[in-house]
């Protein structure tokens, strides 16, 4: 059946200034796996004020460790492959939707391209659900404090450079983060485990494996999930861009991402920061085992270039669209834009 072309406004992507010409678009769970839990007291829960108390079991087979998947198909497609679109912990796919100050994110820009967009949700984040714990995701999960961010990503000037007030936060100088969509940053966050890597790997391996070949971009967290599952499916993964990825994939399989063209992307106030030179520094070594077995992988260095003042969280920095426009011309180097 022939599909008719909609002009959507796609606001929740981020696309509410600017229509784009939409050809289809849906979503899908991915992965996961049943789990039995076993031993557990029965309890009596009371659902609604004023309603009939309920007795529930917690005993039983669970569904657990799906990912959430949206994608959008544009009407003139110009990428050649879909776009995957990884981010990083503690977050979700709205990572990449409309920026904190509302401004249209990479979703919109690279839709706007001609990218068929996957945007996912990794497990034990947002729409993907949560499992038992610690029955089933081991450990506790993690919270940040609406300080932590402003300080660990490289967007205030270090420890209590944080206000309530946009107006008394203490940026780096420079900084492209707008301070006043910082509030509204803080509330996409989501607890995080940090035993779920496995799981995770697992679920973005079986999107891969039901909508690739593919380009998959890939934040922070998502860095080292991008590399392993590259590895263990270059046949499918035909480029990697990794925005400040916060980990490596396996040097012991460097040799699987020879034939990946691979971009590395780095912001500003690194070397002034308390983690991220050792950071970096890991993942240019892994890239260099890359480079030693026959690859080409390339690191930007965004002040190098001329582009100062980004911060970890560069998709949602003022100058979002210029960085997107680095990828794309990239991509389009490398063959993946028609």
């Amino acid at each position: 059946m022939k599909k008719s072309i909609v002009l959507l406004a796609l606001a929740a992507a981020g696309c509410a200034s600017q229509g784009v010409l939409v050809s289809d678009m849906g979503s899908f769970h991915v992965g996961g796996r049943e789990h039995t839990v076993r031993g557990q007291p029965v309890k009596t829960v009371t659902f609604t004020p004023g309603g009939a108390p309920a007795t529930i079991d917690p005993n039983g087979v669970y569904q657990v460790e799906q990912m959430y998947v949206q994608w959008f198909k544009p009407a003139r497609e110009r990428g050649t492959l879909p776009l995957l679109m990884w981010h990083g912990g503690g977050l979700t796919g709205v990572t990449y939707e409309t920026t904190p100050d509302g401004r249209p994110g990479w979703l919109n820009y690279f839709l706007r391209q001609g990218w068929t967009v996957y945007n996912s949700d990794a497990v034990e984040r947002g729409r993907s659900g949560w499992a038992m714990y610690p029955e089933v995701f081991k450990g506790e999960p993690v919270f940040l404090t609406k300080e932590n961010p402003f300080e660990r990503f490289r967007i205030g000037a270090g420890p209590g450079s944080y206000n309530k007030d946009p107006a008394r936060m203490r940026l780096l100088p420079g900084s492209q983060f707008p301070p006043e969509g910082y509030d509204n940053f803080t509330k996409q966050g989501v607890p995080r485990w940090t035993t779920t890597d496995v799981p995770i790997i697992a679920a973005y391996t079986a999107l891969v494996d039901r909508v690739c070949p593919c380009v998959v971009l890939a934040h922070s967290q998502g860095g080292p999930f991008a590399f392993r599952v590259a590895q263990a499916r270059p046949d499918k993964v035909k480029a990697l861009v990794l925005v400040e990825p916060a980990g490596n994939g396996d040097a012991a399989r460097a040799a699987a991402l020879k034939d990946t063209p691979i971009l590395t992307v780095f912001g500003d106030y690194i070397e002034q920061d308390a983690r991220w030179p050792t950071i970096k520094g890991n993942v240019v070594r892994f890239l260099d085992e890359v480079e030693k077995s026959g690859g080409k992988p390339e690191v930007i260095d965004l002040p190098r270039i001329g582009i100062n003042g980004n911060s970890h969280m560069m998709m949602m920095d003022r100058n979002s669209d210029q960085l997107a426009g680095v990828i794309q011309n990239w991509l389009a180097g490398k063959g993946f834009v028609r």
